[in-house]
């Protein structure tokens, strides 16, 4: 079946953005050039530009596209869940998933990171993509909380903050200590929060 013209600017754009993504993990992003990921993705410079105007703006749509792809995933595991267990079995079959690409996943993110810290005018563009990942958190603290007849102790905002901290510090132990992070480590982690913060208020209704 032949793609429509918009149906191959999108498959084009993705291919771009898989290479980029892979190379900025392998290179870093100041150490990958434009040249590199189109010929990695198959496509001349020409067609990079065709559809990016350059590195940084293919940087911001890296971002938004992965953000994006993890929420949504995060939303509907809570939305097939029927009980407080069987969304913590989705979340270690999502978490044991995700443990194949930990490395690389890690890698591009300190290398967005880095980026950012080199290039001030694209921190508001990381913080958004930052919000987007910690409402949905958020969103899944609340839930849970109210699973459990549990209100939550501070702000959800803030809940949402703590565990999105944790998990970038266990994705870093995990690099450096990989024998003390296993595949479920961040969701045992996140489950003894939730723990914690569910006895709190039963604690504070006795």
């Amino acid at each position: 079946m032949r793609l429509s013209r918009e149906q191959s600017r999108e498959e084009t754009r993705r291919k771009l953005l898989a290479s980029a993504s892979e190379l900025f993990a392998e290179r870093g992003v100041n150490g990958t050039s434009i040249e590199q990921i189109a010929e990695r993705a198959g496509y001349s410079r020409g067609a990079f530009y065709g559809n990016f105007d350059g590195k940084h703006e293919l940087v911001v749509e890296l971002l938004t596209r992965r953000t994006e792809r993890e929420r949504e995933e995060i939303i509907e595991l809570c939305g097939q869940a029927t009980s407080s267990a069987h969304l913590t079995d989705l979340l270690r079959a999502w978490h044991r998933d995700r443990a194949e690409h930990r490395e690389g996943w890690l890698a591009l993110r300190l290398e967005l990171l880095l980026y950012a810290l080199r290039n001030p005018e694209i921190r508001p563009l990381l913080a958004e993509r930052e919000l987007l990942a910690r409402e949905a958190i958020a969103d899944g603290v609340r839930r849970e909380l109210t699973r459990r007849d549990a209100r939550p102790p501070a702000d959800p905002n803030l809940l949402s903050m703590i565990i999105h901290a944790l998990e970038d510090g266990l994705l870093v132990q995990g690099l450096l200590t990989p024998g003390d992070v296993g595949d479920h480590t961040t969701l045992d982690a996140v489950t003894l929060l939730l723990d914690s913060w569910a006895a709190l208020d039963t604690l504070g209704r006795a």
